[in-house]
């Protein structure tokens, strides 16, 4: 099949439209993680004296703000390319492309991040094979999957979307039944009211941490272009996501809340222990038994976080290379996958050298993980003011009228929760984003110059 003819896909892609409502779900779902409070349960718990349920409840409203705006941009533009095309439409052609080259660091290194937390999860439970064969064959398989086309992977991906799940409803089950055999092991209120005096402060230091829990619900808004009967569906899909992930988060965390044997405060003067604060939990309660399978659960379903993200990450630079913000060639689709063959694989690269690198440094991890959170919340922040610039500003003929809670007040709050948590973000983040951004405004420059007229 030449390359000017069948994989070009024609000037606008040529992306296939075969996903349904279910696959939307399914993508964002595995993207965000039904389980992903796990990692950060004991520092949580302990950043907020104990009250990790209501941190949840209050990170699922903050953030609904901004699934609120991804839901009004998405009818009106509805492209590939998410907040890269919405910056685009409401903010002009500069804040689009730093809007699409903030959110790069996120799609891009998300994935990167999953795939080393397969590998280790694997590694804790086959010692004898080192994590880099799991993290290898996780990308293999996943990236893979995506090549072979948006629905195969999502029908696999719903697959282990199930799986997960029902983990999660047998620790939930096996929690009750503990509690109710054995009682809990503080107030029942605890996890909403912390241990001890209630501290206002506290709760919103945790809900600064946990709102990173809920990056990737986002991503179904890349899919815009490939879904069937219109954007009306992808904006449901991406409200559905979030209050589904909210239920989950604020369930799981309250009843390990109840059966956690170390306390708030012997969390927080313990630091080495939290990260491991969910599985001794589940040791303490149930036994090895349940332990090793949600490592294992946790294990796949972080190969399958990253097949979204890479997915998402693939959908990305194709509208970017498409807009012609990226080299021409990541635009091309191959066909008869309808799927981004060259920028799924650019995606894959990049994220598996990623993960090699934090791998091989002690705090490579944590630092990985800061710089995805300040390029998520610096697009959303541009997605915020793209919803006041589209509706407030440019009006364009015959769109939707302007409503000023929708379209002003609950951007403006979304923006301000936004800020509010970049300032949260570690100093080396802060950093590395603004470094980022005077790389991005660079080559927007160097575009400019090079465009012709």
């Amino acid at each position: 099949m030449s390359e000017e003819g069948g994989e070009e896909g024609g000037e606008e892609g040529g992306l296939h439209r075969s996903l349904g409502f279910r696959d939307l779900v399914v993508y964002g779902l595995l993207f965000i993680a039904p389980m992903a409070p796990v990692g950060i349960f004991g520092a949580l718990i302990a950043k907020s004296h104990g009250a990790i349920a209501l941190v949840y409840a209050v990170a699922t409203v903050a953030m609904a703000f901004t699934a609120f705006s991804y839901a009004q941009m998405v009818r009106v533009v509805p492209r590939a390319g998410s907040v890269f095309a919405y910056a685009r439409a409401g903010l002009g052609e500069g804040a689009g492309f730093i809007a699409g080259w903030m959110v790069l660091l996120d799609y891009l290194l998300i994935p990167a991040v999953a795939y080393l937390f397969s590998g280790i999860a694997m590694e804790a439970l086959v010692p004898a094979v080192d994590r880099w064969v799991w993290t290898a064959l996780a990308v293999v398989i996943t990236t893979g999957l995506n090549l072979w086309g948006v629905r195969a992977a999502a029908v696999v991906g719903f697959v282990v979307l199930a799986m997960e799940i029902a983990v999660l409803v047998v620790f939930a089950v096996t929690a009750v039944v503990v509690l109710a055999a054995d009682g809990a092991r503080r107030g029942w209120t605890a996890p909403f009211t912390g241990e001890g005096p209630f501290s206002l402060a506290a709760v919103l230091g945790g809900v600064s941490v946990a709102v990173l829990s809920f990056l990737g619900f986002d991503a179904i808004a890349s899919f815009a272009e490939e879904v069937t009967g219109g954007s009306e569906k992808v904006a449901r899909a991406v409200l559905f996501c979030l209050v589904v992930a909210g239920v989950l988060f604020v369930v799981q965390t309250y009843l390990a809340a109840l059966l956690a044997p170390m306390s708030a405060a012997g969390l927080a003067a313990r630091p080495a222990a939290q990260g491991s604060a969910f599985y001794d939990t589940v040791d303490s309660a149930a036994g090895a038994w349940l332990h090793d399978l949600v490592a294992a659960s946790k294990a796949i379903g972080a190969a399958f976080a990253a097949l979204a993200g890479q997915a998402a990450a693939g959908r990305l630079l194709f509208a970017m290379a498409r807009d012609r913000r990226l080299p021409r060639p990541l635009s091309r689709v191959s066909e008869p996958s309808g799927v981004p063959r060259r920028a799924l694989l650019v995606s894959a690269a990049v994220t598996l050298a990623a993960a090699v690198w934090a791998a091989g440094h002690d705090d490579g991890l944590d630092r990985l993980v800061s710089v995805v959170n300040v390029g998520a919340l610096s697009a959303f922040a541009l997605l915020h003011l793209s919803v006041i610039g589209w509706f407030a500003v440019r009006r364009p003929d015959g769109g939707p009228p302007l409503r000023a809670v929708r379209h002003v007040l609950v951007p403006l709050l979304g923006l301000a929760i936004t800020g509010a948590v970049i300032l949260e973000a570690a100093g080396s983040a802060q950093l590395v984003g603004l470094v980022w951004v005077g790389v991005g405004l660079v080559v927007l420059a160097v575009q400019g110059a090079a465009a012709p007229g």
